[in-house]
């Protein structure tokens, strides 16, 4: 298909293993569904062990040439996607919004992030470079070079499915390696084969990008378990990531692993905040995408002095905004991804009336559906602060001071994004250095992320960083290489 050609992309019940499209091989069906109306969107005959094994030995073949390639070259398919992506951002919006249950609002913040990361990962093939050291050997030099890592497996999520799979697999191909990639089973539209047809339409070579549709049981261990890839990219629950990261290091072949694991986002308001301005960057940072986000905020939690006016500033804007279909452009709060998820949320409702937190506002869940509920005099002990929410839910805690408020936001496991609104700066800065985390942003949202800045958390949140310089060391192998030009002597 040229680029000059914008029909719309077909074929998505099919694979894409070794530069073709194919049927999948395994007995199960993946039955894709729209979150917020049911409708089946494709059925897709879901891949077998040995197709996994096929895409990895097209991968293999395929990325020595590709690495062999000048640095022009592999940039002008980068750039080629780009250009793809702005000519089918409709088409994009819309697989996003009927397939993740993204409001139009979501979509829109995520087809940005996707073609930034694309276009940051476009310039990476003439970043990459090496060092010169020195040796303290006589007529030694030392060579360092950065070389692709070799094949990439990237197992993607389903709550930013487009972008949390591009910012793996952009950066990997620009570097010179190939991609083997299973996408979540709730989005393999948009988590994979769309990106599959994108980079096919920008004249990737074959057999460099294969996404493969499968169940857990069958492909799920073995995509880390293969001898072929170097690298397993993996982003989603900590719970998986453990498991991933025990495969890649305890099997016959050790790989390593860029994981970006789950997230309980503090978003801290200190007394001198601007409260208005905090109000609704809380109810954007917690409900964007019902707030199935990993970086979303979690936890808020707001110094005693105002915490009552704020909890109901706070009450009276998130009862303003709009709930249900995610395809109208006012929507805020849209669909729970599937039936699982919507369960833990109700369970999650339960319990936080049975610890004692006050529900302050509600509403009838209708489907999928859940509109905001907000909890008041929450603790840091209950089931809201210590775990991961993943919904519309959140709790509002008491902090007694500025270190309380600090102490409470420390005490996670995770540790991803967090947040602190202030009038101080200088104060801020002292805050958000002060949490153990791997970003802290002042006076905004914990949901950030720049294509040029390092994304990734500390403890329970994961392991290695993407984006910008950091993502070009994860995808890269660093090889020292010595040059002895005279003659040395050796002991004996």
């Amino acid at each position: 298909m040229s680029t000059n050609d914008t029909s719309a992309y077909n074929d998505f019940h099919l694979q894409f293993i070794a530069g073709e499209w194919q049927k999948g091989k395994d007995d199960s069906i993946n039955t894709n569904t729209n979150p917020y109306n049911g409708d089946t969107l494709v059925e897709i005959q879901q891949a077998t062990k040995d197709q996994l094994n096929e895409a990895y030995d097209a991968a293999t073949q395929a990325q020595e040439a590709w690495a062999a390639q000048t640095p022009a070259e592999r940039s002008a398919v980068l750039y080629k996607v780009v250009n793809i992506l702005d000519q089918r951002q409709e088409e994009i919006v819309d697989w996003l919004i009927k397939e993740s249950g993204s409001t139009r609002i979501k979509a829109m913040v995520e087809f940005g992030a996707t073609r930034a990361i694309t276009l940051e990962a476009a310039t990476f093939p003439n970043r990459v470079h090496g060092e010169i050291r020195p040796s303290n050997t006589p007529g030694k030099e030392n060579f360092i070079y950065r070389e692709p890592i070799g094949i990439v497996a990237v197992i993607s999520p389903w709550n930013f499915p487009l972008h949390l799979t591009q910012r793996s697999i952009a950066p990997a191909l620009a570097l010179g390696n190939a991609v083997v990639l299973k996408p979540a089973s709730d989005t393999p539209v948009t988590g994979g084969l769309l990106l599959a047809k994108v980079f096919e339409e920008a004249g990737l070579p074959k057999g460099l990008l294969n996404v493969v549709v499968g169940s857990g049981s069958e492909i799920g261990d073995a995509i880390v378990e293969h001898k072929a890839p170097s690298l397993v990219s993996f982003t989603g629950s900590t719970s998986v990531g453990k498991h991933i990261g025990e495969l890649a290091n305890g099997g016959e072949y050790i790989k390593q692993v860029a994981l970006e694991l789950g997230g309980n986002s503090p978003f801290v308001v200190l007394k001198d905040a601007d409260i208005e301005q905090a109000v609704k960057a809380a109810a954007f940072g917690k409900f964007l995408h019902q707030g199935q986000i990993c970086i979303a905020i979690n936890r808020v939690i707001v110094e005693d002095e105002i915490y009552d006016d704020f909890v109901e500033r706070f009450l009276a804007h998130v009862k303003t905004l709009n709930v249900g279909d995610p395809n109208k452009p006012d929507t805020a709060v849209g669909p729970i991804i599937n039936e699982k998820q919507l369960k833990s949320l109700k369970d999650k409702i339960a319990q936080a009336q049975e610890e004692g937190a006050k529900m302050a506002l509600s509403g009838e869940i209708e489907g999928q559906v859940v509109p905001p509920h907000v909890f008041t005099e929450v603790t840091r002990e209950m089931d809201l602060s210590c775990n991961e929410v993943f919904g519309p839910l959140v709790g509002i805690i008491r902090a007694k001071d500025e270190e309380d408020a600090l102490s409470i936001a420390n005490d996670s496991m995770y540790g991803l994004s967090s947040a602190v609104f202030t009038a101080d700066m200088q104060k801020g800065l002292r805050f958000a250095r002060g949490i153990r985390a791997g970003m802290t942003h002042i006076n905004d949202i914990s949901v950030n992320d720049e294509s040029n800045t390092p994304f990734g958390g500390e403890k329970n949140s994961g392991i290695g960083r993407f984006n910008g310089e950091w993502v070009l060391e994860e995808f890269t192998r660093t090889h020292w290489i010595s040059m002895q030009n005279e003659p040395r002597q050796y002991p004996f």
